[in-house]
């Protein structure tokens, strides 16, 4: 199963919030569920997949380890608890989530672990998060870039994170955009109104509509319904070369996700 270009992210979704945003996302038709260690809602995500009805094959699941997991024999039994939170003996993407703060751990030490976790059946599939350019290239060295799925890094028409898009294009590595919406600032956004009063739907859909057509994935969290659905619908969205070369000269390139921990980016 290859990994569905729109997926529903959780992120701050907890309790039966997250029960719910689930479970209405795989009855709309989603079969692409992003979560991670640091979310705490793994749990509620096993359980609204295990009620859901819906095939476990027919799901691509991500997770994500988190930093306090990454020293040498720690990441493979982190991962062993979040599959069993999330009642599934393999997870199909496992991501490093961020690389390990002021990069005290080797980025070899844990890519060889998530490596070696997929050697054992526990992930179909690899890949990182928020890496730089510098920590692609030393994930690179240590498993080889065919075995890196994807990058998930902030990704919307507001910053474009070119570097990291161009290095992972030339790389085979896929780009997954998490906060497509820019934590709604899209909307607010006079070209993606304009292109999107001309096909009848929102900026949002036209943020996300553009994003896929770049080839990236996009994982936009919701909990309403109706907000699920149009993103969904986004997939059918085609937008003109004009109307693509519009939306790429909106961005602003400011970066809305930097924590303390987090590396000197590109």
């Amino acid at each position: 199963m290859q990994i569905p270009s729109m997926g529903l992210g959780t992120f701050r979704l907890k309790e039966q919030e997250v029960i719910t945003a689930v479970s209405s996302g795989l009855e709309l038709g989603y079969r692409h569920i992003d979560t991670a260690q640091i979310y705490d809602n793994e749990a509620e995500v096993g359980r609204a997949l295990a009620e859901s009805g819906v095939p476990r094959g027919e799901v691509f699941l991500t997770t994500k380890i988190w930093t306090e997991h990454l020293a040498p024999g720690r990441l493979i039994p982190s991962l062993e608890a979040s599959l069993a939170k999330l009642q599934t003996e393999q997870a199909d993407l496992t991501l490093i989530h961020w690389p390990a703060p002021r990069d005290e751990i080797p980025v070899a030490v844990y890519m060889e672990q998530l490596a070696e976790a997929r050697a054992r059946g526990l992930t179909r599939h690899i890949g990182v998060s928020n890496f730089t350019v510098r920590h692609l290239q030393a994930a690179i060295d240590a498993v080889g870039a065919d075995a890196i799925l994807t990058n998930q890094v902030e990704l919307h028409p507001l910053f474009r994170n070119e570097p990291i898009v161009e290095f992972c294009r030339t790389r085979g590595i896929r780009v997954t955009a998490y906060m497509p919406l820019a934590y709604g600032k899209v909307l607010e956004e006079p070209v993606l109104q304009a292109i999107g009063a001309a096909h009848g739907v929102s900026p949002a859909s036209v943020a996300l509509a553009w994003l896929l057509q770049e080839g990236h994935i996009a994982i936009p969290a919701s909990t309403r319904r109706s907000h699920l659905q149009a993103n969904l619908d986004a997939a059918g969205l085609r937008l003109s070369e004009a109307e693509l070369a519009r939306v790429r000269a909106i961005a602003t390139n400011q970066r809305l996700v930097s924590p303390d921990f987090g590396p000197a980016w590109d």
